[in-house]
């Protein structure tokens, strides 16, 4: 995890995927006009429990107690994106994290439990 300031060449590639859209622009411009969060997540399911935990897109459409229905406003302000698919995560990763940076690590369950 680490605070970063995004810039625009960055976030252009980050959000490649949704160039030419209406919103592009924009989007380039709000996740660079202040600082950001990034945090690579791993485990079990990890990808679809954290993106049930982040919400839908819509705040509207969001269930409550998700982070986008419970402190977002609009949809293209997002406060919070994460990953789609193993291959987005690979691909998001490696923009902002340097493969020395990254630490795996796996609790011993039964030990941990049982002693």
């Amino acid at each position: 995890m680490k605070l970063m300031q995004m810039d625009r060449a960055l976030a252009a590639r980050h959000y490649a995927v949704h160039e030419g859209q209406p919103f592009y622009e924009g989007l380039l411009e709000y996740v660079t006009s202040g600082p950001v969060v990034v945090a690579v997540l791993e485990g079990p399911d990890a990808i679809e429990l954290v993106r049930q935990t982040i919400g839908a897109t819509r705040p509207s459409a969001a269930q409550p107690g998700t982070i986008r229905a419970d402190y977002a406003i609009d949809g293209r302000r997002n406060l919070v994106h994460g990953s789609d698919s193993p291959e987005t995560a690979r691909f998001e990763v490696g923009l902002f994290f340097r493969e020395e940076e990254l630490v795996s690590w796996q609790r011993d369950v039964d030990r941990w439990i049982y002693g």
